[in-house]
């Protein structure tokens, strides 16, 4: 099939033809799979290795390394049976899409009351500091971190990446140039790269450490843990960038970047409450 061809697909007719003759249904009859048994393995594994990292085993540190590796290596087999089913197999039809979108919704609800805690504590600490760090916030002896300096910097790259994917988005949508999808998804990727690299930076440079206290525990925990989220926001990308290099997305299917999108957006939100809350909030007493 030419290139030019394949922005006029017939999806739906391609879904249809793909389905099993004895299906009477869009439903996608999930066939048995080790994935799920494998990540669950690879997360619990994870979770025990980073205790023992911190008690101080020696070892600790290779098999981080190796859990890591191993949860990743499931997880593309995962994503690679999903996109099979999806682009290959026509198993993903519009009842299938409509679903996954309101799965994904449910995901985000429950990410944004994880990080809700976060915003609790320390707002709580904040506003009525216990007297068993003397009363005072930020705690004695901890000069937070300028909101005006690389966050501020980092605020507005993240914005940038996600009007540099919605940009894309919009193009797919609207059987605009590969060629302009492409750099805006690039650039979308280069913004969350940079980001990390300079909240990084940012770490290395601050006058306290996770170990000080409450103020440190909750600061890089909660940041940390938006990090983790920027940086599987960023590998998500990539991969709808390469998808969409192979002719995997169309005007009317392209769920997994709209998801991957929805992600990001969640990302920047969730930053810009983490920027006002812990970073410019933090800061006012100074």
């Amino acid at each position: 099939m030419k290139q030019q061809d394949l922005f006029s697909i017939n999806w739906d007719k391609l879904k249809n033809s793909n389905l099993p003759e004895t299906q009477a249904h869009g439903f996608h009859i999930v066939e048995p799979s080790p994935w799920p048994l494998f990540t669950a393995t690879a997360i619990t594994q994870l979770i025990y290795v980073i205790l023992f990292w911190l008690h101080n085993f020696k070892q600790s540190p290779y098999w981080i390394l190796w859990s890591i590796i191993f949860l990743f290596l499931v997880i593309f087999m995962w994503f690679r049976d999903i996109i099979v089913e999806s682009t290959f197999q026509g198993r993903h039809t519009n009842i299938v899409q409509k679903l996954m979108r309101t799965g994904f919704i449910l995901v985000l609800i429950s990410e944004a009351m994880f990080f809700f805690g976060f915003f609790w504590c320390f707002l709580y600490m904040s506003l009525a500091p216990s007297i068993w760090i003397g009363g005072v916030w930020p705690p004695l002896a901890i000069t937070p971190v300028n909101p005006w300096g690389i966050p501020f910097i980092n605020t507005l790259l993240l914005l940038s990446s996600g009007l540099a994917g919605t940009y894309a988005h919009k193009l797919i949508r609207h059987r605009d140039t590969r060629d302009e999808v492409i750099f805006g998804l690039s650039l979308s990727i280069f913004y969350g790269v940079l980001f990390t690299l300079l909240q990084f930076w940012e770490y290395t440079n601050t006058s306290f450490s996770i170990n000080d206290g409450i103020y440190g525990s909750i600061f890089f925990v909660s940041t940390g843990f938006h990090g983790l989220h920027v940086i599987v926001g960023t590998i998500a990308l990539i991969v709808c960038l390469y998808r969409h290099y192979n002719y995997h997305f169309q005007i009317d299917h392209h769920t997994g970047l709209e998801l991957s999108l929805w992600y990001w957006h969640f990302v920047d939100v969730i930053w810009i409450l983490l920027y006002i809350i812990i970073y410019v909030w933090g800061y006012r007493y100074i």
